[in-house]
């Protein structure tokens, strides 16, 4: 006489189980990261107020100490948008004019490394050709190249944007030939077995593929960018951040040249950031 086995009845989940499981925890486990990375983040900078506060005192107050310069950052901030004159501009109008070059010259830069890095990528020819060429030019300083670009354009603000463009493209051409030369031999040859087209090949599988590294390159040259204006302005005069910074010290207001150092990190923060999601929007896990 044979014996059937029940299997065991398993207990049906509730709603409000669900809906802790699936809507509730995952954003709780959000809420408690958040506030872990804004706890680090506080940390750290607890702990560089710190030593800025002991260094300002070690020298005597030579160095402006943390309430000093956050005063006149504040002072700073209450009216942003002030212009009386040439070489009186208030932060958001200096600002603006740097950001404004850093664009013009990372777009330029990036629309030549593009297809110029595609190319190196998907040619072994044009790699060879190209790739000499790009580790020679890539180490030189951007100061360097300035009077290069004043001799050719006559003009120090040109001439800024210039160097923006010639010291800002590497990265993304070196990035972008990385990604296109990487394409595995799969896509290729589903590629081949389809009849894709020149054109079809490089916006189904190309362009696709290497995009995540393009953004990588792109968020290291946007970095260099605005590292470099900064040295550019200085040498440009006439306005934007990095002349407010020359100009602040030759007016012997350390506070501002601090505070304007605080600024540029916060911007170059945010910009990184910025490409940062892009980067996360375009890997290859989504």
């Amino acid at each position: 006489m044979s014996m059937q086995t029940s299997s065991p009845v398993l207990p049906l989940e509730s709603s409000a189980d669900l809906e802790n499981k699936f809507l509730v925890k995952p954003i709780l486990n959000k809420i408690a990261g958040s506030a872990k990375s804004a706890a680090f983040t506080l940390g750290g900078f607890t702990i560089l107020l710190g030593v800025w506060y002991v260094i300002s005192k070690l020298t005597a107050g030579a160095l402006p100490g943390p309430f000093a310069t956050l005063s006149v950052l504040w002072e700073m901030f209450r009216d942003p948008f002030y212009d009386y004159g040439p070489n009186d501009k208030g932060i958001a109008l200096q600002l603006f004019s740097s950001l404004g070059k850093v664009f013009i010259g990372f777009g330029l830069g990036s629309l030549v490394a593009i297809p110029i890095g595609i190319l190196m990528g998907a040619n072994t020819f044009c790699n060879k050709l190209f790739y000499p060429i790009v580790q020679i030019l890539k180490p030189v300083s951007p100061l360097a190249w300035f009077p290069i670009g004043l001799t050719i354009f006559q003009s120090a603000g040109t001439a800024t944007i210039f160097i923006i463009f010639i010291t800002s493209l590497w990265s993304t051409l070196i990035n972008t030939a990385f990604g296109v030369g990487t394409i595995p031999a799969d896509h290729k040859n589903v590629a081949k077995a389809f009849g894709f087209s020149t054109w079809k090949y490089i916006t189904k599988i190309l362009i696709p593929y290497s995009l995540p590294h393009i953004i990588t390159g792109l968020r290291l040259s946007i970095s260099v960018a605005w590292l470099v204006i900064v040295a550019g302005e200085m040498l440009s005069g006439g306005q934007g951040i990095g002349f407010f910074v020359w100009d602040s010290w030759n007016a012997l207001s350390l506070e501002k040249v601090i505070s304007a150092i605080l600024i540029i990190g916060m911007v170059g923060l945010l910009l990184d950031k910025l490409f940062s999601l892009l980067e996360k929007k375009f890997s290859y896990n989504n």
